[in-house]
């Protein structure tokens, strides 16, 4: 099954910085908005970014504006969350997924990978 490949997570203390990785190749992936979603124990995923095929529209989630921002690099085929000030309750497994149609922002998402855990001490 295709799907994209996360990594950059870890374990950080609050305040610090991490940026995340989506490996993201291909025609199933370069022509979709591509999102940031992340889970944490015992709570439901919940959306935190997305960006656009082209990179040049984003949306990010109110709880996260002005500490995460996206980005991507097309010719990479990579798409990235740059996380800063980071809080304990940013503790999740985090996760890339592909937008599904050409709406913006995407009314659904699917290709969901596998995910990368970031830890956040305090």
């Amino acid at each position: 099954q295709v799907q994209p490949v996360e990594s950059g997570g870890g374990l950080v203390q609050a305040g610090g910085s991490l940026r995340l990785s989506c490996a993201a190749s291909g025609r199933t992936f370069s022509s979709y908005a591509i999102g940031w979603f992340r889970q944490a124990p015992g709570k439901e995923r919940e959306f935190v970014a997305v960006i656009t095929s082209s990179g040049d529209n984003t949306h990010v989630e109110d709880s996260v504006k002005g500490r995460f921002t996206i980005s991507r690099d097309r010719a990479k085929s990579m798409v990235y969350l740059h996380m800063s000030s980071l809080k304990p309750e940013d503790t999740a497994r985090y996760y890339c997924a592909r937008g599904v149609g050409t709406a913006w922002p995407p009314l659904g998402y699917g290709y969901f990978g596998l995910g990368t855990q970031v830890t956040v001490s305090s």
